[in-house]
Formats: structure tokens, C-alpha cells, sequence
């Protein structure tokens, strides 16, 4: 049997009363119905210590995944500040890993948010994944229990991206192994 892939899922918000419980829960729920990782959730909302003993740092959180799946809404044509604070509080532990993503929003479904978060992840030395998972008009998509009204659409766009960052981060772990990822001094 093959090791699972340690994937670590990022919220993107911390409003309060944010819709991105809902749709990360989805995303979870079909992330462990893939049967391919292990997830360790990353919310900005939550206190990220330091150093408290056993409690793993942002930085040994992200050292460890092998893949990230970052969940983001899109706010006035953008991702979200905490988002981009989380993603910049840790530098070459990104490296040599991919990155999918599961947007949300208005009209969009958040894809703006996500076309500007590939430059950025780009520059962090990672590999995106061209296919993401976008819901257009969320909150109308869900019902008051978190559960998707159609959910046979968004499941099959979820399983196509999870093949693929699945592949990478396979791809990219025996990369690692056999040698260290290069950045120019």
C-alpha cells in the first residue's frame, strides 16, 4: 500500500461569520473520500503559536505537507490579507510542492483570487495545478447544513483536481528525495 500524501488544506478567511467553513468542510470531506492524504487543516483564524512544546509552527506545518489545498473566497477582485500574511510568513518550506485551490464567491466563483494567487505561489518555487474547483454564487449552491444542492459537478471537478495535485505531489516527493530543490543563490 502506498503512503498517503500529507496535504495541508488553508482556509483563506477569517471574517467572521465567513462562508469558508462551509465550502472547506466540502472540500475536506471530499479530500478524505479520495482515500490519497492525510489532511492538516491551516486556518489564519486560528492563533498559530511560535513555539508551545509539541505544538507544530506554521513553518513546520507547511515543512511537512507534501501538497496544499488552499480554500479562498474572493474579496473586491482579490484574495484575502490574512491569506497572503500566512502564505508569506514561510518561505522555502513551499518549495517544490503543488498547490491546488477551491474558490468561492459572487459571480467569478473566485477565480480572480485564485489567477492572482498563482503568481504568487509561482513565486514561491511551487507547482499549481490548472484545474481548481470554483462556485460561482456560493451561497446559494449550499444548504443551511453545509451540504451541496448539486453536488455531482463540483465532486467531479474536485476528483479531477485531486488526481492531479495527487500525481505532483507524488512526482515531486520522489524529486525531493533524490535531491534537494535549487533556487539561485
Amino acid at each position: 500500500m502506498e503512503k498517503k500524501i500529507e496535504l495541508a488544506l488553508i482556509y483563506g478567511s477569517t471574517r467572521k461569520g465567513r462562508f469558508c467553513d462551509t465550502v472547506a468542510a466540502w472540500a475536506a470531506e471530499e479530500i478524505e473520500r479520495s482515500g490519497k492524504f492525510t489532511i492538516d487543516v491551516i486556518d489564519p483564524a486560528v492563533v498559530l503559536p511560535a513555539d508551545q512544546g509539541a505544538t507544530p509552527t506554521l513553518w513546520q506545518r507547511v515543512a511537512a505537507a507534501q501538497a496544499f489545498v488552499v480554500v479562498t473566497p474572493e474579496y473586491n477582485h482579490g484574495y484575502p490579507a490574512p491569506l497572503k500574511s500566512l502564505i508569506d510568513s514561510v518561505g522555502k518550506e513551499w518549495h517544490g510542492k503543488p498547490v491546488a485551490f477551491v474558490s468561492y464567491g459572487g459571480i467569478s466563483g473566485g477565480l480572480r483570487a485564485v489567477e492572482q494567487l498563482r503568481l504568487v505561489f509561482a513565486e514561491l518555487h511551487t507547482v499549481t495545478i490548472r484545474d481548481a474547483v470554483s462556485f460561482a454564487g456560493a451561497w446559494e449552491l449550499f444548504d443551511a447544513q453545509g451540504k451541496l444542492l448539486a453536488p455531482e459537478r463540483p465532486r467531479r471537478s474536485m476528483a479531477t483536481m485531486l488526481k492531479q495535485l495527487e500525481w505532483w505531489a507524488q512526482a515531486l516527493r520522489v524529486a525531493r528525495g533524490s535531491a534537494p530543490y535549487a533556487t539561485a543563490a
